[in-house]
Protein backbone atom coordinates (compact mmCIF):
# COMPACT_ATOMS: atom_id res chain seq x y z
CA UNK A 1 0.00 0.00 0.00
CA UNK A 2 1.46 3.16 -0.61
CA UNK A 3 2.11 6.22 2.06
CA UNK A 4 -0.66 8.04 1.99
CA UNK A 5 0.12 11.91 2.22
CA UNK A 6 -1.02 14.32 4.63
CA UNK A 7 -5.01 15.75 4.27
CA UNK A 8 -4.68 19.60 3.44
CA UNK A 9 -7.09 20.18 5.11
CA UNK A 10 -8.45 18.91 9.07
CA UNK A 11 -11.70 18.07 8.05
CA UNK A 12 -12.96 14.15 8.86
CA UNK A 13 -11.56 12.53 5.56
CA UNK A 14 -7.82 13.50 6.61
CA UNK A 15 -5.45 11.41 5.22
CA UNK A 16 -4.59 7.70 6.90
CA UNK A 17 -1.49 6.35 7.61
CA UNK A 18 -0.48 2.96 6.48
CA UNK A 19 -0.52 0.79 9.42
CA UNK A 20 3.13 -1.13 10.20
CA UNK A 21 4.18 -3.48 8.18
CA UNK A 22 2.82 -1.96 5.07
CA UNK A 23 5.81 -0.11 3.65
CA UNK A 24 9.23 1.24 5.36
CA UNK A 25 7.74 4.86 5.99
CA UNK A 26 4.38 3.41 7.36
CA UNK A 27 6.43 3.05 10.66
CA UNK A 28 6.99 7.52 10.67
CA UNK A 29 4.08 8.31 12.42
CA UNK A 30 4.33 5.32 15.51
CA UNK A 31 8.16 6.50 15.81
CA UNK A 32 7.12 10.29 15.93
CA UNK A 33 4.51 9.70 18.29
CA UNK A 34 6.72 7.69 20.68
CA UNK A 35 9.41 9.72 20.50
CA UNK A 36 6.87 12.59 21.85
CA UNK A 37 5.88 10.12 24.75
CA UNK A 38 9.72 8.91 25.59
CA UNK A 39 10.39 12.76 26.16
CA UNK A 40 7.50 13.20 28.76
CA UNK A 41 8.55 9.62 30.50
CA UNK A 42 11.90 9.71 30.55
CA UNK A 43 11.59 13.42 31.86
CA UNK A 44 10.17 11.84 35.18
CA UNK A 45 12.75 8.96 36.13
CA UNK A 46 15.87 10.72 35.22
CA UNK A 47 15.37 13.84 37.09
CA UNK A 48 15.53 11.80 40.22
CA UNK A 49 19.36 11.09 40.05
CA UNK A 50 20.38 14.86 38.98
CA UNK A 51 18.29 16.49 41.95
CA UNK A 52 20.84 16.27 44.87
CA UNK A 53 23.41 17.82 42.32
CA UNK A 54 21.22 20.80 41.22
CA UNK A 55 20.10 21.86 44.69
CA UNK A 56 23.80 22.22 45.54
CA UNK A 57 24.92 23.80 42.51
CA UNK A 58 22.36 26.20 42.40
CA UNK A 59 22.12 26.05 46.48
CA UNK A 60 18.22 25.67 46.55
CA UNK A 61 16.34 25.16 49.52
CA UNK A 62 14.80 21.62 50.41
CA UNK A 63 11.10 23.32 49.03
CA UNK A 64 12.91 24.34 46.33
CA UNK A 65 14.36 21.09 45.40
CA UNK A 66 10.59 19.22 45.91
CA UNK A 67 9.42 22.05 43.31
CA UNK A 68 11.74 21.03 41.12
CA UNK A 69 9.98 17.33 40.82
CA UNK A 70 7.12 17.94 41.81
CA UNK A 71 6.13 20.76 39.93
CA UNK A 72 6.35 18.58 36.42
CA UNK A 73 4.27 16.79 37.92
CA UNK A 74 1.46 18.28 39.48
CA UNK A 75 1.28 20.86 36.21
CA UNK A 76 1.05 17.46 34.30
CA UNK A 77 -1.59 15.70 35.61
CA UNK A 78 -3.46 18.99 36.66
CA UNK A 79 -3.59 20.08 32.58
CA UNK A 80 -4.11 16.29 30.86
CA UNK A 81 -8.09 16.99 30.51
CA UNK A 82 -7.40 20.06 28.81
CA UNK A 83 -4.64 19.07 26.77
CA UNK A 84 -7.25 16.32 25.48
CA UNK A 85 -10.29 18.58 24.78
CA UNK A 86 -7.78 21.08 23.09
CA UNK A 87 -6.92 18.43 20.54
CA UNK A 88 -10.42 16.99 19.61
CA UNK A 89 -11.22 20.83 19.53
CA UNK A 90 -8.36 22.37 17.46
CA UNK A 91 -6.80 19.27 15.84
CA UNK A 92 -4.76 16.44 18.02
CA UNK A 93 -1.40 17.10 15.70
CA UNK A 94 -1.53 20.59 15.78
CA UNK A 95 -1.75 20.61 19.81
CA UNK A 96 0.59 17.61 19.99
CA UNK A 97 3.05 19.74 18.10
CA UNK A 98 2.62 22.48 19.75
CA UNK A 99 3.27 20.38 22.87
CA UNK A 100 6.28 19.29 21.62
CA UNK A 101 7.61 22.73 20.86
CA UNK A 102 6.90 23.65 24.01
CA UNK A 103 8.36 20.66 25.84
CA UNK A 104 11.66 21.30 23.25
CA UNK A 105 11.90 25.12 24.54
CA UNK A 106 11.22 24.52 28.37
CA UNK A 107 13.96 22.04 28.25
CA UNK A 108 16.12 24.35 26.56
CA UNK A 109 15.29 26.85 29.43
CA UNK A 110 15.96 24.26 32.46
CA UNK A 111 19.34 23.63 30.91
CA UNK A 112 20.28 27.39 30.95
CA UNK A 113 18.60 28.01 34.16
CA UNK A 114 21.14 30.72 36.28
CA UNK A 115 19.02 29.65 39.38
CA UNK A 116 16.60 27.33 41.16
CA UNK A 117 13.44 30.15 41.08
CA UNK A 118 13.82 30.15 36.81
CA UNK A 119 14.52 26.21 36.82
CA UNK A 120 10.90 25.75 39.00
CA UNK A 121 9.24 27.96 36.40
CA UNK A 122 10.97 26.43 33.31
CA UNK A 123 9.84 23.09 35.04
CA UNK A 124 6.17 23.87 35.22
CA UNK A 125 5.95 25.15 31.52
CA UNK A 126 7.55 21.23 30.59
CA UNK A 127 4.81 20.38 32.76
CA UNK A 128 1.78 22.44 30.10
CA UNK A 129 4.16 20.94 27.00
CA UNK A 130 4.14 17.36 28.56
CA UNK A 131 0.11 17.69 29.08
CA UNK A 132 -0.37 18.80 25.21
CA UNK A 133 2.03 15.64 24.21
CA UNK A 134 0.67 12.58 25.82
CA UNK A 135 -3.10 12.97 24.74
CA UNK A 136 -2.57 13.79 21.50
CA UNK A 137 0.06 10.52 21.47
CA UNK A 138 -2.70 7.86 21.62
CA UNK A 139 -5.15 10.18 19.29
CA UNK A 140 -2.87 10.44 16.42
CA UNK A 141 -1.82 6.21 16.74
CA UNK A 142 -5.92 5.86 16.42
CA UNK A 143 -5.86 8.02 13.46
CA UNK A 144 -3.13 6.31 12.07
CA UNK A 145 -3.51 3.02 12.19
CA UNK A 146 -7.11 2.05 11.75
CA UNK A 147 -6.88 -1.56 11.72
CA UNK A 148 -7.40 -3.26 14.96
CA UNK A 149 -4.86 -5.62 14.63
CA UNK A 150 -2.25 -3.07 13.56
CA UNK A 151 -3.16 -0.17 16.15
CA UNK A 152 -2.63 -3.11 19.15
CA UNK A 153 0.74 -3.17 18.00
CA UNK A 154 1.14 0.59 17.32
CA UNK A 155 -0.53 0.73 21.35
CA UNK A 156 1.98 -2.00 22.64
CA UNK A 157 4.65 -0.07 21.09
CA UNK A 158 3.49 3.06 23.00
CA UNK A 159 3.44 1.56 26.20
CA UNK A 160 6.88 -0.27 25.84
CA UNK A 161 8.27 3.33 25.67
CA UNK A 162 7.29 3.80 29.18
CA UNK A 163 9.25 0.92 30.27
CA UNK A 164 12.33 2.21 27.89
CA UNK A 165 12.41 5.70 29.28
CA UNK A 166 12.00 4.22 32.87
CA UNK A 167 14.64 2.02 32.60
CA UNK A 168 16.94 4.22 30.96
CA UNK A 169 16.44 7.60 33.12
CA UNK A 170 18.36 6.67 35.97
CA UNK A 171 21.01 4.50 34.31
CA UNK A 172 21.28 7.72 31.69
CA UNK A 173 20.87 10.28 34.52
CA UNK A 174 23.78 9.41 36.75
CA UNK A 175 25.89 8.55 33.33
CA UNK A 176 25.22 12.37 32.15
CA UNK A 177 25.45 13.41 35.66
CA UNK A 178 28.76 12.05 36.19
CA UNK A 179 30.46 13.15 33.02
CA UNK A 180 29.11 15.94 31.71
CA UNK A 181 27.26 17.90 33.96
CA UNK A 182 23.22 18.04 35.29
CA UNK A 183 22.41 20.23 32.54
CA UNK A 184 22.86 17.76 29.66
CA UNK A 185 19.63 15.90 31.36
CA UNK A 186 17.61 18.92 29.98
CA UNK A 187 19.68 19.41 26.62
CA UNK A 188 18.63 15.53 25.96
CA UNK A 189 15.36 16.61 24.77
CA UNK A 190 16.23 18.82 22.37
CA UNK A 191 17.26 16.95 19.39
CA UNK A 192 14.76 14.69 20.39
CA UNK A 193 11.69 17.08 20.65
CA UNK A 194 13.53 18.32 16.91
CA UNK A 195 12.97 14.85 14.97
CA UNK A 196 9.89 14.40 16.49
CA UNK A 197 8.81 17.58 15.41
CA UNK A 198 10.09 16.83 11.41
CA UNK A 199 8.41 13.53 11.78
CA UNK A 200 5.37 14.17 12.80
CA UNK A 201 4.69 17.22 10.45
CA UNK A 202 6.45 15.43 7.73
CA UNK A 203 4.06 11.90 8.45
CA UNK A 204 1.44 12.46 10.32
CA UNK A 205 -1.72 13.21 8.60
CA UNK A 206 -3.94 16.39 10.20
CA UNK A 207 -6.65 15.73 12.50
CA UNK A 208 -10.19 16.36 12.21
CA UNK A 209 -11.14 19.77 14.15
CA UNK A 210 -14.71 20.12 15.87
CA UNK A 211 -13.85 24.05 16.39
CA UNK A 212 -17.76 24.28 17.05
CA UNK A 213 -17.44 22.32 20.57
CA UNK A 214 -16.88 24.65 23.51
CA UNK A 215 -14.11 24.06 26.22
CA UNK A 216 -16.07 24.62 28.59
CA UNK A 217 -13.67 26.48 31.23
CA UNK A 218 -15.36 25.99 34.35
CA UNK A 219 -15.11 22.25 33.61
CA UNK A 220 -11.27 22.60 32.91
CA UNK A 221 -10.77 24.21 35.94
CA UNK A 222 -12.47 21.65 38.36
CA UNK A 223 -10.46 18.54 36.88
CA UNK A 224 -7.36 21.31 37.28
CA UNK A 225 -8.27 21.71 40.54
CA UNK A 226 -9.03 18.40 41.61
CA UNK A 227 -6.06 16.61 39.98
CA UNK A 228 -3.80 19.42 41.31
CA UNK A 229 -4.97 19.15 45.33
CA UNK A 230 -5.02 15.50 44.60
CA UNK A 231 -1.95 15.12 43.98
CA UNK A 232 -0.33 17.52 46.10
CA UNK A 233 -2.34 15.50 48.92
CA UNK A 234 -0.82 13.02 48.16
CA UNK A 235 2.85 13.73 47.58
CA UNK A 236 2.49 15.45 50.59
CA UNK A 237 1.39 12.45 52.69
CA UNK A 238 4.63 10.58 51.61
CA UNK A 239 6.48 13.28 54.02
CA UNK A 240 3.59 14.17 56.40
CA UNK A 241 2.00 11.72 57.03
CA UNK A 242 -1.98 10.73 56.45
CA UNK A 243 -3.90 12.33 59.40
CA UNK A 244 -1.70 15.92 58.49
CA UNK A 245 -4.15 18.85 58.35
CA UNK A 246 -2.28 20.17 55.39
CA UNK A 247 -3.01 16.43 53.54
CA UNK A 248 -6.66 16.28 55.01
CA UNK A 249 -7.81 19.67 53.58
CA UNK A 250 -6.09 19.05 50.34
CA UNK A 251 -8.12 15.59 50.36
CA UNK A 252 -11.37 17.04 50.98
CA UNK A 253 -11.02 20.42 48.82
CA UNK A 254 -10.19 17.91 45.83
CA UNK A 255 -13.12 15.70 46.60
CA UNK A 256 -15.10 19.16 46.06
CA UNK A 257 -13.37 20.29 43.05
CA UNK A 258 -14.58 16.73 41.84
CA UNK A 259 -18.05 17.10 42.44
CA UNK A 260 -17.98 20.37 41.30
CA UNK A 261 -16.56 19.27 37.79
CA UNK A 262 -19.29 16.23 37.78
CA UNK A 263 -22.40 18.66 38.33
CA UNK A 264 -20.84 20.75 35.59
CA UNK A 265 -20.11 18.23 33.21
CA UNK A 266 -24.28 17.22 33.65
CA UNK A 267 -25.29 20.64 33.12
CA UNK A 268 -22.62 21.40 30.32
CA UNK A 269 -23.95 21.60 26.38
CA UNK A 270 -20.59 20.31 25.54
CA UNK A 271 -19.45 18.48 28.10
CA UNK A 272 -14.95 17.50 28.34
CA UNK A 273 -15.98 13.79 28.78
CA UNK A 274 -20.05 12.92 28.52
CA UNK A 275 -20.98 11.51 31.44
CA UNK A 276 -22.74 8.54 29.21
CA UNK A 277 -19.72 7.73 28.21
CA UNK A 278 -18.46 7.31 31.92
CA UNK A 279 -21.07 5.14 32.71
CA UNK A 280 -19.57 2.86 30.07
CA UNK A 281 -18.53 -0.24 31.57
CA UNK A 282 -15.40 -0.08 28.96
CA UNK A 283 -14.46 3.11 29.27
CA UNK A 284 -14.81 3.87 33.03
CA UNK A 285 -13.31 0.04 34.00
CA UNK A 286 -10.66 0.58 32.04
CA UNK A 287 -9.44 3.44 33.18
CA UNK A 288 -9.67 2.36 37.03
CA UNK A 289 -7.56 -0.63 35.79
CA UNK A 290 -4.95 1.92 34.75
CA UNK A 291 -5.22 3.45 37.87
CA UNK A 292 -4.43 0.09 39.75
CA UNK A 293 -1.32 -0.96 37.95
CA UNK A 294 0.44 1.85 38.19
CA UNK A 295 -0.97 2.51 41.89
CA UNK A 296 0.84 -1.03 42.49
CA UNK A 297 3.86 -0.84 39.55
CA UNK A 298 5.05 2.31 40.75
CA UNK A 299 4.55 2.21 44.65
CA UNK A 300 6.61 -1.68 43.71
CA UNK A 301 9.91 0.71 41.80
CA UNK A 302 9.80 3.69 44.69
CA UNK A 303 9.64 1.16 47.87
CA UNK A 304 12.61 -0.89 45.88
CA UNK A 305 14.62 2.04 45.40
CA UNK A 306 14.52 3.11 49.03
CA UNK A 307 15.22 -0.10 50.11
CA UNK A 308 18.43 -0.62 47.86
CA UNK A 309 19.43 2.76 48.61
CA UNK A 310 18.67 3.14 52.32
CA UNK A 311 19.34 -0.35 53.88
CA UNK A 312 21.26 -1.92 51.47
CA UNK A 313 23.57 0.83 50.75
CA UNK A 314 23.46 0.91 47.04
CA UNK A 315 24.80 4.01 44.79
CA UNK A 316 21.71 5.77 42.87
CA UNK A 317 23.49 4.23 39.41
CA UNK A 318 23.61 0.47 41.00
CA UNK A 319 20.11 1.32 42.20
CA UNK A 320 19.20 1.54 38.68
CA UNK A 321 20.68 -1.59 37.66
CA UNK A 322 19.18 -3.06 40.19
CA UNK A 323 15.99 -2.08 39.35
CA UNK A 324 16.26 -3.01 35.99
CA UNK A 325 14.64 -6.37 35.50
CA UNK A 326 11.59 -5.05 36.43
CA UNK A 327 11.35 -2.38 33.90
CA UNK A 328 13.71 -4.21 31.00
CA UNK A 329 10.29 -6.53 30.92
CA UNK A 330 8.22 -3.77 30.06
CA UNK A 331 8.93 -3.00 26.39
CA UNK A 332 9.24 -6.96 25.53
CA UNK A 333 5.97 -7.25 27.06
CA UNK A 334 3.98 -4.17 25.52
CA UNK A 335 5.04 -5.92 22.54
CA UNK A 336 4.62 -9.47 22.72
CA UNK A 337 1.59 -8.35 24.13
CA UNK A 338 0.48 -5.76 21.39
CA UNK A 339 1.08 -8.63 18.91
CA UNK A 340 -1.14 -11.16 20.60
CA UNK A 341 -4.25 -9.06 21.01
CA UNK A 342 -5.15 -9.85 17.54
CA UNK A 343 -5.68 -13.82 17.97
CA UNK A 344 -7.00 -13.81 21.80
CA UNK A 345 -8.50 -10.48 22.41
CA UNK A 346 -7.70 -7.66 25.43
CA UNK A 347 -9.20 -9.33 28.00
CA UNK A 348 -7.22 -12.46 28.28
CA UNK A 349 -3.79 -10.49 27.91
CA UNK A 350 -5.19 -8.31 30.95
CA UNK A 351 -6.38 -10.34 33.31
CA UNK A 352 -3.03 -12.58 32.76
CA UNK A 353 -0.78 -9.56 32.85
CA UNK A 354 -2.63 -8.71 36.18
CA UNK A 355 -2.84 -12.34 37.74
CA UNK A 356 1.17 -12.40 36.91
CA UNK A 357 1.91 -9.38 38.39
CA UNK A 358 0.17 -10.07 41.60
CA UNK A 359 1.80 -13.06 42.20
CA UNK A 360 4.74 -11.02 41.87
CA UNK A 361 4.06 -8.71 44.63
CA UNK A 362 2.69 -11.45 46.81
CA UNK A 363 6.32 -13.50 46.59
CA UNK A 364 8.34 -10.16 47.09
CA UNK A 365 5.85 -9.85 50.42
CA UNK A 366 6.39 -13.75 51.43
CA UNK A 367 10.29 -13.39 50.95
CA UNK A 368 10.88 -13.01 54.39
CA UNK A 369 12.84 -10.55 55.86
CA UNK A 370 16.48 -8.96 54.25
CA UNK A 371 15.86 -11.53 51.40
CA UNK A 372 18.81 -12.03 49.30
CA UNK A 373 18.97 -9.77 45.70
CA UNK A 374 18.59 -12.90 43.68
CA UNK A 375 15.44 -14.01 45.28
CA UNK A 376 13.90 -10.27 44.37
CA UNK A 377 14.56 -11.13 40.36
CA UNK A 378 11.60 -12.71 39.69
CA UNK A 379 8.93 -10.78 41.52
CA UNK A 380 9.96 -7.67 40.28
CA UNK A 381 10.25 -9.31 36.35
CA UNK A 382 6.93 -10.17 37.31
CA UNK A 383 5.67 -6.81 38.17
CA UNK A 384 7.12 -5.16 35.29
CA UNK A 385 6.11 -7.99 32.70
CA UNK A 386 2.29 -8.32 34.05
CA UNK A 387 1.64 -4.63 33.98
CA UNK A 388 3.35 -4.04 30.70
CA UNK A 389 1.68 -6.84 29.42
CA UNK A 390 -1.85 -5.35 30.67
CA UNK A 391 -1.27 -1.92 29.49
CA UNK A 392 -1.81 -2.32 25.48
CA UNK A 393 -5.45 -4.19 26.10
CA UNK A 394 -6.38 -1.41 28.67
CA UNK A 395 -5.30 1.35 26.31
CA UNK A 396 -7.13 -0.38 23.69
CA UNK A 397 -10.15 -0.98 25.70
CA UNK A 398 -10.49 2.84 26.89
CA UNK A 399 -9.51 4.38 23.56
CA UNK A 400 -12.33 1.72 21.88
CA UNK A 401 -15.30 3.13 23.73
CA UNK A 402 -14.76 6.08 22.89
CA UNK A 403 -15.84 8.16 19.48
CA UNK A 404 -13.10 9.33 17.73
CA UNK A 405 -14.40 12.67 18.25
CA UNK A 406 -13.27 12.69 22.00
CA UNK A 407 -10.24 10.81 21.10
CA UNK A 408 -8.32 12.75 22.61
CA UNK A 409 -10.44 13.11 25.98
CA UNK A 410 -10.36 9.68 26.40
CA UNK A 411 -6.44 8.91 26.13
CA UNK A 412 -6.48 12.47 28.74
CA UNK A 413 -8.89 10.22 31.34
CA UNK A 414 -6.77 7.04 30.35
CA UNK A 415 -3.56 8.93 30.99
CA UNK A 416 -4.99 10.96 33.95
CA UNK A 417 -6.09 8.54 35.87
CA UNK A 418 -2.78 6.27 35.54
CA UNK A 419 -0.71 9.47 36.64
CA UNK A 420 -2.91 9.62 40.03
CA UNK A 421 -2.73 5.51 40.83
CA UNK A 422 1.33 6.69 40.43
CA UNK A 423 0.91 9.61 43.10
CA UNK A 424 -1.15 7.10 45.43
CA UNK A 425 1.26 4.58 44.71
CA UNK A 426 4.30 6.33 46.07
CA UNK A 427 2.13 8.03 48.36
CA UNK A 428 1.17 4.91 49.94
CA UNK A 429 4.45 3.21 49.88
CA UNK A 430 5.79 6.18 51.43
CA UNK A 431 3.68 6.48 54.44
CA UNK A 432 3.51 3.31 55.09
CA UNK A 433 7.63 2.56 55.26
CA UNK A 434 7.81 5.94 57.88
CA UNK A 435 4.85 4.16 59.80
CA UNK A 436 5.93 1.33 60.25
CA UNK A 437 7.73 -0.62 63.34
CA UNK A 438 10.84 -1.69 61.24
CA UNK A 439 12.06 -1.24 57.47
CA UNK A 440 10.90 -4.75 56.25
CA UNK A 441 7.68 -4.84 57.41
CA UNK A 442 6.83 -1.36 55.70
CA UNK A 443 8.12 -2.96 52.44
CA UNK A 444 6.47 -6.00 52.79
CA UNK A 445 3.07 -4.40 53.35
CA UNK A 446 3.66 -2.25 50.84
CA UNK A 447 4.24 -4.90 48.61
CA UNK A 448 1.30 -7.33 49.45
CA UNK A 449 -1.30 -3.94 49.49
CA UNK A 450 0.46 -4.19 45.85
CA UNK A 451 -0.52 -7.46 45.09
CA UNK A 452 -4.04 -6.87 46.32
CA UNK A 453 -4.21 -4.08 43.25
CA UNK A 454 -3.42 -6.28 40.82
CA UNK A 455 -5.92 -8.40 41.78
CA UNK A 456 -8.65 -6.11 42.06
CA UNK A 457 -7.34 -4.95 38.85
CA UNK A 458 -7.47 -8.44 37.65
CA UNK A 459 -11.26 -9.24 38.69
CA UNK A 460 -12.31 -5.91 37.42
CA UNK A 461 -10.89 -6.18 34.10
CA UNK A 462 -12.96 -9.68 33.90
CA UNK A 463 -15.68 -7.63 33.86
CA UNK A 464 -14.88 -4.45 31.77
CA UNK A 465 -13.07 -5.27 29.21
CA UNK A 466 -14.38 -7.02 26.58
CA UNK A 467 -13.97 -9.85 24.90
CA UNK A 468 -12.79 -8.77 20.99
CA UNK A 469 -10.38 -11.12 19.48
CA UNK A 470 -9.49 -9.73 16.46
CA UNK A 471 -8.40 -12.15 13.15
CA UNK A 472 -4.70 -11.62 13.18
CA UNK A 473 -3.24 -9.70 10.34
Amino acid sequence: MPFAEPARGDGPDAARVPAPGSGPRSWAPLLAVCAGYFMVILDVTIINVAVPVIGRELAASLTGIQWITDGYTLVFAGLLLTGGALGDRLGNRRVFCSGVAVFTAASAACALAPNAGFLVAARLVEGLGAALIVPGSLALLQQAYPEPAARSRAFGLWGSMAGIAASAGPLLGGLLVSTAGWRWVFLINLPVGAVCLLLTLRNVARSPRHATRSLDWPAQCAVVATVALLTAALNEAGRRGWSDPAVLAGLGLAAVAAAAFALRERLARSPVLPLGLLRARAMSGGAVVGLLFNFAFYGMVFTASLEFQHQRGFSALATGLALFPAVAMTTFASVLSGRLSGRTGDRPLVVCGMLLAALGLAGWAAAGDDPAYPLLIAPMMAAGFGTSFALTGSTTTVMGAAPPAYAGAASALFNTTRQIGSATGVALGGSLLAAAADYSTGLRTSMAIGALAYLTAAALAWRSVPVRARPAS
